[in-house]
């Protein structure tokens, strides 16, 4: 009887161990992840618009279709990043966000910025160069730090009626996305 209840105990504790540590591992098998979705849409060093999703078409990324947004991937290796422009006098967000998807920063206009977009991103040695007054970067230039080489930054917009998101995807293709040379 005892010996029953040791087998079945060590049954449950190692089916558990092998549960978490599956789950804890599918998230590096995944082949659809954000990164992925976001590489396949070429936006290194650029703004790239996204379609507004159509009511019942599909809508992969979960996208609001009352907004705009572009999105930008920026390789800090390369040095550091930064994204910068002039937005229409209306709602916009930016969130930057790391490899895994997990948001590192995220600002919107009513933060006090205004319609003039000016973000750097940085790396830990970027940011400790720059401390040292060792990187020359424009006066203003709002500073991130990402853990992370690979990022990306998402910008939102809202234009108060839908006639206008030609007009303010237009904005967003304009602004300037990449490293800082």
């Amino acid at each position: 009887m005892i010996r029953t209840l040791l087998w079945l105990l060590a049954g449950v504790l190692l089916g558990g161990i092998i549960h978490i540590v599956v789950i804890l591992a599918l998230p590096y098998f995944a082949t659809e992840d954000v990164w992925s979705r976001v590489a396949a849409l070429e936006a290194v060093d650029k703004p790239v618009v996204l379609p507004v999703p159509k009511p019942g078409e599909p809508n992969p990324l979960r996208l609001d279709p009352d907004m705009v947004y572009a999105v930008c991937q920026v390789n800090l290796a390369d040095g550091p990043g930064v994204l910068s422009g002039t937005l229409p006098d209306a709602f916009w967000s930016i969130a930057v966000y790391n490899r895994a998807g997990a948001v590192i920063y995220s600002t919107t206009n009513r933060d006090g910025v205004g319609q003039n977009l000016d973000l750097g991103i940085f790396n830990a040695a970027q940011t400790r160069l720059l401390a040292q007054q060792q990187l020359d970067v424009a006066e203003g230039l709002l500073i991130v730090e990402s853990p992370q080489n690979n990022v990306f930054a998402l910008v939102r917009l809202a234009p108060p009626h839908p006639a206008m998101q030609a007009r303010y995807a237009d904005a967003l293709s304009q602004l300037e996305c990449g490293n800082i040379q």
